[in-house]
């Protein structure tokens, strides 16, 4: 769908467009809403869930950084994400997600994730997410903690 030039003009001010017709309302080029945010992690959730991997075009950008842990090699890209998302492909697993912080185009999300039924491995996650102008994730980072993982670095490890 083309844009009029003061279309472009508003959408670059940072006002919401209305939808486009595919699902899709237009995103605050300067500002997401916590609403929003949540809609994305439903979307994500959602594509996680189905194993739908063309889903990751819809909710990253095409060199979006997507880093599964603070101090690991960023996936890179859409095909390095799918790649990534296909390390739960099939598995049983429950989502609770909460948004902890908004601010302008970062959010952070605190996540619970269970796996299996019955449960044998939990997580409580936060997301931090840097959100592109087009509502896409650009920047993602996962800070994941489990049942028996260290908090802190012990003696002989500083």
């Amino acid at each position: 769908m083309s844009r009029s030039a003061a279309e472009a003009d508003v959408l670059l001010a940072g006002t919401r467009q209305p939808d486009d017709g595919f699902g899709r309302g237009g995103w605050e080029a300067s500002a997401m809403n916590r609403d929003e945010v949540m809609r994305w992690v439903a979307g994500y959730e959602g594509a996680w869930r189905d194993g739908d991997l063309d889903a990751v075009a819809e909710l990253f950008t095409e060199d979006a950084r997507y880093l599964p842990s603070p101090y690991e090699q960023a996936e890179v890209g859409h095909a390095a994400i799918r790649a990534f998302w296909r390390d739960d492909e099939g598995q049983a697993f429950t989502v609770r997600a909460e948004p902890v912080a908004v601010e302008g185009r970062d959010a952070v999300v605190r996540l619970e994730v269970r796996y299996g039924d019955p449960v044998r491995q939990e997580y409580r996650d936060l997301w931090v997410l840097r959100f592109a102008a087009d509502g896409r994730v650009e920047d993602f980072e996962e800070w994941a903690y489990w049942p028996g993982q260290p908090y802190s670095a012990s003696a002989d490890q500083t």
